[in-house]
């Protein structure tokens, strides 16, 4: 009897322990998705050194990169909870909170902000015969504005906006950043709207080829859409980033942003956000853009609320302090 007792008591406590180790192993491991964009641009291979990161730093995190449609896409997997976090563009990022421009009458509200992480620049190329010096002579000029409906096309109505132009006052087309290179290389178009990290190839080849002018946003018309729009943020192409561009050239830019879940609880994100600006050395070994990625910078171009998980770090560190 006494040996039945003790058998069973021992089976107990083997089955709790094993119960329990289950239970354990169960909640340790988080499965997550990072949504990036196509597989040949930068959102997924920086979204796959962020992930690492996470991944290396963090007990029992598995965060999986994936290849999607980039930003309005990332932002609809995010808010319908098919996906954690997304590598974003910080203007459309602000239409899907407010349901506005693409966005437009489709609010998204699960969505928040771990941080921006470096500027894509809106780069404004012009031919040299073209006779524009500023957006201003656009008027009647054969201008491309990016794809339809893209960020592109938003960020050139809201620039021409701060000069007082609108796109009926030039000859619009809808192209991609290698057409539109093209088309201004034989001719057919006289100037373009880029949105795009520096250096972007597009450009890079048409310099090399037929040359261009890159044209600056003055002072004057950078404050007054910095105003209206609260995702720009100033910054320079430096002189030399393309053959034949020897100054540096004013800008405006958005920025790559890190998105996230609202609905991600407080110390997972707070986790997250600590160990990727802990380790911003890593992030510019495992992607060049990394580089461009501090915490000082994250702060800046932020129109949607940061998530309660990255504003207790940002508070902690002395950036936030509201």
């Amino acid at each position: 009897n006494f040996m039945k007792k003790l058998f069973s008591i021992a089976a107990s406590v083997l089955f709790a322990v094993v119960f329990l180790a289950g239970c354990s192993k169960a909640n340790a491991k988080k499965d997550y998705i990072l949504a990036t964009g196509g597989t040949g641009g930068t959102y997924y291979p920086f979204g796959g050194a962020i992930a690492n990161i996470w991944n290396t730093k963090i007990e029992n995190m598995n965060v999986t990169a994936q290849a999607t449609g980039a930003s309005a896409e990332n932002l609809r997997l995010i808010n319908k909870g098919d996906a954690e976090f997304g590598t974003v563009q910080n203007d459309v990022m602000d239409y899907a909170f407010n349901g506005t421009d693409m966005f437009a009458g489709e609010k998204l509200s699960n969505i928040a902000t771990i941080g921006t992480l470096y500027p894509e620049v809106i780069q404004i190329a012009v031919s040299e015969n073209s006779g524009i010096n500023s957006i201003y002579d656009f008027k009647g000029k054969r201008i491309s504005v990016g794809d339809a409906g893209s960020g592109v096309e938003f960020n050139a109505k809201q620039i021409m906006e701060g000069y007082g132009l609108t796109f009926n006052d030039i000859k619009k087309s809808n192209l991609s950043f290698k057409e539109s290179a093209e088309a201004i290389q034989n001719g057919t178009l006289d100037g373009c709207f880029i949105t795009a990290g520096v250096p972007n190839s597009a450009l890079q080849e048409l310099a090399f080829t037929a040359g261009l002018i890159l044209i600056p946003i003055d002072k004057d018309a950078a404050d007054v859409i910095c105003d209206k729009y609260g995702f720009y943020t100033y910054t320079t192409i430096p002189g030399g980033t393309y053959k034949g561009t020897d100054t540096d050239t004013p800008a405006l830019a958005i920025k790559a942003t890190l998105a996230v879940s609202s609905k991600l609880d407080e110390d997972t994100v707070y986790e997250m956000t600590k160990a990727l600006f802990e380790n911003l050395d890593e992030l510019a070994r495992g992607h060049a853009k990394g580089k461009e990625v501090t915490a000082e910078s994250a702060i800046t171009g932020v129109s949607v609320p940061f998530h309660p998980g990255a504003k207790k770090y940002f508070k902690e560190i002395g950036l936030l302090v509201y």
